[in-house]
């Protein structure tokens, strides 16, 4: 009896030093993957622009890079991984496409320079498009939850093929959207800086003409005037 009421008074203790609320551990939610992005700004001369972002591990990006506006339409990049590593460096270019995989998790280092020219600002469009390897999984844990009597005779394979190539197939068409635009700006400026050039050469050459056609009729005006003395 008495080992019998030392238990039944044991198991309250017990139960009030167990924690309360914590029926089992939390996992933290993983981190949103980086979403593609797009930027155009303006490189002064003279100067040296960089930019950070951040990366997943295990994965891929993608960066293409244009200059579309600016005398010689040239900058030098350079890509540097979360670590410090070099990772691209490039001299005097006017557009590059690279690919990072697998990436390194942490910001990588981008760099535009325009140090080189003293006069000429420079427009510079870049891109980065990433592929996750966590949405992968995503799609995997998806696929291992769904029941076989919840599929309808339709194979999960094949729906996680349809959507991974309408999702690739998407990606590249919105890239080739941006590609274009910089190509359409990049010819646009080509364009406006020649019809400058174009116009102010026009007007010298017409400066010219004037100038030549004037002295032209002075001289032979001149030419022509009676130089004689007349006597009276």
């Amino acid at each position: 009896m008495a080992a019998a009421a030392a238990l039944a008074l044991g198991l309250p203790l017990l139960l009030l030093g167990a924690p309360r609320g914590v029926p089992g551990q939390a996992h933290p939610p993983p981190p949103p993957a980086p979403q593609d992005a797009e930027f155009t700004f303006l490189l002064p001369a003279g100067r040296r622009e960089c930019f950070y972002q951040g990366a997943p591990g295990n994965g891929s990006m993608e960066l293409e890079y244009q200059v579309i506006g600016g005398a010689g339409l040239d900058v030098d990049f350079s890509l540097e991984s979360p670590s410090g590593t070099l990772l691209v460096d490039e001299y005097r270019r006017s557009d590059g496409v690279h690919t990072i995989e697998p990436t390194e998790g942490g910001d990588y280092k981008l760099c535009f320079d325009n140090s080189f020219s003293t006069i000429s600002e420079k427009l510079v469009f870049f891109e980065l498009i990433f592929d996750s390897a966590q949405e992968d999984e995503d799609l995997n844990n998806w696929a291992e939850v769904a029941e076989p009597e919840e599929m309808l005779d339709i194979k999960i394979e094949d729906i996680k093929e349809s959507i991974e190539t309408m999702k690739s197939r998407l990606e590249r068409s919105i890239q080739m959207q941006a590609l274009l635009r910089a190509f359409e700006a990049r010819d646009r400026n080509l364009q406006e800086s020649n019809l400058s050039r174009v116009n102010f050469w026009s007007a010298v050459n017409l400066t010219v003409l004037l100038v030549v056609s004037f002295l032209q009729v002075y001289m032979l005006k001149s030419l022509f005037e009676d130089k004689r003395r007349v006597w009276t």
